[in-house]
């Protein structure tokens, strides 16, 4: 197990020795008969739920199964960008604490994350966006979020190089949050992994679940194409696949799975020093430290369990770049990519117990899964340890559906497209 600490001396020490002394990040484990707890899927969400389990509630018997590598999967797949500007009830105290947390992991997983807290910034471009977004920012500071509702001459002045005069879209103002920003994706993946290893946690590649194997109407253990691997808990977090994979247990969710596809530009100088979106249609964009601008808009209009897109969308999302900052336009696209959403009906995501017992449900994270990494993780763990919903994730319940208590933060309606 590694057991070297990352720092300034470590660094000071492995440059002198030509960097021959450094261990591999975490075990390529084999797979045990049984573990307490396993955990189907590793990206973001499954590693840092197995990182909280050990850490905060000490359940260190944990298996991480996951049918890639670490890092294949929507972890690597997502624009990087981390926000808590939400309006309702069940979401703004949930991903305040996912804020929180982002702004100590580094400390708390010893790895540089590359968080950047730039800033994210929606603008609005009539009455009725201003008003929204006024009723939004009222809502973050009673919740103890910051924001700051600013008129076009202040966005002008931050992001002067915007179209704020077009006839159709002319920009009003935008509402801010200045704690918002971005995060390195694969170092996410890569720090938790490391992190949870380090705690005895046993991370286990190219393990490709295939059936949930239970008894009495409860989970004990789950096939895989590397054998049978007994469990005294079962927790999902299978993303884009969390359908496919809860119905090995027979289970039936109220999740459609859609592409969203993301984009990078060639590098460039310097350009956007924040996360801007394009209130007059699906657009965000920020810059990588790399130089390459990193944009998407909305989800493929199908359903899809495969990782690429297709074309009307990539128009789609480059119209919305060029109505809001037309400059771009001579910029080179230099390479897209399809990450799976599990989109629930009202576009907000399920972590609860399902019907099945000792099986429990990470899944319908729509657009925000990589921003609720680490609430996710601790949320997700609290459930599983001690078979309770964690205070700032009681809402977030499989059966809100037939009850009638959907979390509709977008207002669109009980439809996986609309969100």
């Amino acid at each position: 197990m590694p057991s070297n600490r990352y720092s300034l001396f470590s660094l000071l020490r492995e440059t002198l020795r030509g960097h021959t002394g450094w261990q591999p990040a975490w075990r390529d484990a084999t797979p045990q008969a049984a573990y307490d707890v396993v955990i189907v899927g590793g990206g973001g969400h499954g590693l840092a739920t197995a990182y909280y389990l050990a850490r905060r509630y000490g359940i260190k018997r944990v298996a991480v199964v996951e049918k890639g590598w670490i890092g294949n999967g929507n972890i690597g797949r997502n624009t990087t960008i981390i926000r808590s500007n939400y309006l309702l009830p069940g979401n703004v105290p949930f991903y305040e604490c996912a804020m929180k947390l982002w702004e100590g992991l580094e400390q708390d997983i010893n790895y540089n994350a590359m968080v950047s807290q730039r800033g994210v910034l929606n603008l609005f471009h009539n009455d009725a966006q201003r008003n929204a977004y006024t009723r939004r920012g009222n809502a973050m500071r009673l919740n103890g979020v910051d924001a700051e509702l600013l008129d076009a001459q202040a966005v002008r002045r931050k992001l002067p190089f915007l179209n704020f005069d077009n006839a159709r879209f002319p920009i009003q103002g935008g509402l801010l949050q200045r704690r918002g920003g971005t995060v390195r994706h694969d170092a996410v993946a890569w720090g938790y992994a490391r992190a949870a290893d380090r705690l005895g946690v046993d991370i286990i590649q190219n393990c490709e679940v295939t059936g949930i194997r239970t008894q009495n109407g409860r989970a004990v253990g789950v096939e895989t194409t590397r054998g049978y691997i007994g469990a005294g808990r079962v927790a999902l977090a299978c993303a884009g696949n969390s359908s496919r994979v809860a119905a090995m247990a027979g289970l039936r969710l109220p999740i459609e799975s859609h592409v969203l596809q993301a984009f990078v530009s060639e590098g460039l100088k310097p350009f956007i020093d924040c996360v801007a979106t394009f209130g007059a249609g699906h657009f965000y964009i920020s810059q990588s430290d790399k130089g390459g601008l990193v944009f998407g808009g909305d989800i493929d209009g199908y359903n899809s369990y495969a990782q690429r897109g297709n074309m009307p969308v990539i128009e789609d999302v480059c119209e919305g770049g060029m109505a809001l900052m037309p400059r771009i336009g001579r910029v080179r696209l230099l390479r897209h990519w399809g990450g799976l959403m599990d989109m629930t009906m009202d576009g907000s995501p399920i972590i609860d117990r399902t019907p099945v017992d000792s099986l429990y449900l990470n899944a319908g994270w729509c657009y925000g899964g990589f921003k609720a990494t680490p609430a996710s993780g601790l949320c997700f763990a609290h459930l599983v340890a001690r078979d309770e919903p964690h205070p700032t994730a009681t809402a977030y319940r499989l059966d809100r559906f037939a009850r009638g208590a959907v979390i509709d933060e977008k207002g669109m309606g009980a439809q996986p497209n609309l969100h």
